[in-house]
């Protein structure tokens, strides 16, 4: 069976009987943990083999592993990383040192997924904030200046490809100047197209040939007054693939969060017909889980083309001395405290 154009997410730390069924029938494209899904490496292990083993190839799993605030793998098992932010910081010290640093950062998180079963990570983002803006971003952003954020996102994509994990660009086309939080209530950016040309979208442009990339639930009414970005035609085709120009597979935002309106259902279909490849769910909710399923087609055409083409990026990574790196970028991150 044909995968569908979606990736799902689960309850708890095991696949119970009924996800099981579900995951059987519904043939998702992917998978994404949380920090419910996690306790230890052999826990962890287990349950992304399990997934594959049940839908019967190697999709892939996902995580949202930035460092800082958002992590969720850590410490008893997992070591700590700073948050974006702290790139910035080197990078203004001496541009050489903070994209090394950011690299690094990169190919040793990857390191940390891949030995539990993980192999693409919603990394790096290249939302641009702005005075007034929601905290939501804050310190996960790599500066304010659209060159500095895409050299420094652009070098932590590098490292998660060099450790064989697949990066998703975020929050296409830009988070940085929401005045909300997506995760609560739906974000508008009232500022003009030429500057949002000129600085938040123009961060995403030279990482446009990054493998995958996920939309932002966010309004940008001088393009679109009413649709966010996940599910207007119009941010998704003349702004994401047209200005921009992103070339690899789009997935949404998470279809359950506060900003979008409407069931699951017609949030996923809005999100497929305004031009996103796949439905990304997370919140593990089975009945929801099953409307998105409902919603979202077999993959097939440019989608699927997009999806093959990400997924031959994967790799066994790059030789690496593990131990000798995370000396090494303990070292440069500390040199900014």
């Amino acid at each position: 069976m044909a995968s569908r154009a979606f990736i799902t997410g689960l309850s708890g730390l095991i696949i119970t009987a009924n996800e099981r069924a579900f995951l059987r029938e519904a043939s998702p494209w992917g998978l994404i943990v949380f920090k419910r899904n996690i306790s230890t490496p052999e826990q962890l292990s287990a349950l992304t083999r399990d997934f594959r083993d049940t839908i019967g190839w190697e999709a892939p799993v996902l995580v949202d592993q930035e460092g800082g605030r958002v992590a969720r793998l850590g410490p008893p098992h997992w070591p700590v990383y700073p948050p974006g932010a702290r790139y910035s910081q080197i990078y203004d010290r001496d541009p050489t040192s903070g994209l090394a640093a950011a690299r690094l950062a990169g190919h040793l998180i990857a390191t940390d997924l891949k030995a539990v079963g993980i192999d693409t990570d919603c990394l790096p983002i290249a939302d641009v904030p702005v005075d007034g803006h929601d905290p939501i971003i804050g310190d996960r952003a790599y500066g304010t200046e659209p060159a500095k954020v895409a050299a420094i996102a652009g070098a932590v994509a590098a490292g998660l490809l060099a450790g064989g994990v697949l990066p998703v660009l975020k929050h296409l086309p830009g988070h940085g100047r929401a005045t909300a939080d997506s995760h609560l209530k739906l974000p508008v950016v009232t500022t003009s197209r030429p500057e949002l040309e000129k600085t938040d979208f123009a961060a995403f442009q030279p990482l446009r040939n990054l493998p995958l990339g996920m939309t932002a639930h966010v309004v940008f009414s001088a393009i679109d007054k009413a649709q966010p970005a996940t599910t207007s035609v119009t941010i998704v085709s003349e702004v994401i693939r047209g200005f921009i120009g992103f070339t690899g597979l789009l997935m949404s935002d998470d279809v359950s969060m506060g900003a979008l309106s409407g069931t699951i259902a017609e949030r996923s279909h809005a999100a497929l017909a305004a031009g996103c490849d796949v439905v990304l769910h997370c919140n593990g909710d089975l009945n929801e889980m099953m409307q998105v399923a409902g919603a979202a087609p077999e993959l097939s055409g440019a989608a699927a083309q997009r999806a093959d083409a990400a997924l031959a990026q994967r790799s066994a990574g790059e030789d690496f001395d593990v131990a000798a790196a995370r000396r090494i970028f303990n070292q440069m991150v500390a040199l900014t405290s």
